[in-house]
């Protein structure tokens, strides 16, 4: 969690993103309750949860839990033990059943280790999880921010951001990623609370 006094030097950084941070909900303890199984969950429940409508992405979720006896979700082994079509039945996409089935290969085989991911540097998780198949920076930086409570990560390429930041600074049109990223160097290093403000402002209603 960023300290109030982290909160208000952020504030003095950028009277206009301070301005926002009093009219949003605070930045909320990582992780929140449904991130809180395994790293290997968390990562497959991401993929799962691509372009869909939360309601959509929950029910396919919990017919993948619901593939195996155990009350959780299946691990990697349990994944690569079940029939392709058993998850594409669950109303996973071929897409997704490869993601995931790439994921779990590679985390059984030991070439992706998701033990040790906290101990290393926000760039290195990246580059370690962009290897699996279906697996962008985008996704990788969510696992940072909202699984390990990374304070300094900007997702530039997030259209919610972008359109966070347009609302915030008054813009006719999203910034793009680049501008977003410089416009971001203000709020190091609380950037995902910057993120955390910006996402929260495109959830408000324009009058």
């Amino acid at each position: 969690m960023p300290t109030p006094a982290q909160l208000e030097e952020l504030a003095k950084h950028d009277p206009l993103l301070g301005a926002a941070i009093k009219r949003v909900p605070p930045f909320p303890t990582m992780p929140p309750p449904n991130l809180k199984g395994s790293h290997f969950h968390t990562i497959a429940r991401s993929i799962v949860y691509q372009q869909l409508a939360t309601a959509a992405a929950r029910t396919i979720h919990g017919r993948v839990r619901d593939l195996t006896p155990d009350k959780g979700f299946p691990t990697a082994a349990q994944i690569l033990d079940l029939p392709e079509e058993s998850l594409r039945g669950a109303g996973l996409s071929r897409a997704k059943t490869k993601a995931i089935l790439d994921l779990s290969t590679k985390v059984e085989s030991g070439e992706l280790r998701l033990g040790g991911l906290g101990r290393l540097a926000d760039d290195e998780i990246v580059r370690r999880l962009t290897t699996v198949w279906g697996i962008g920076e985008w996704t990788a930086q969510m696992f940072l921010i909202f699984k390990l409570g990374r304070l300094d990560v900007m997702p530039s390429k997030d259209l919610g951001v972008q359109e966070g930041l347009r609302r915030l600074d008054g813009l006719v049109e999203r910034p793009n990623p680049d501008e977003l990223l410089a416009r971001a160097e203000l709020w190091r290093p609380l950037r995902s609370v910057a993120s955390w403000v910006l996402w929260r402002l495109t959830d408000t209603v324009d009058t």
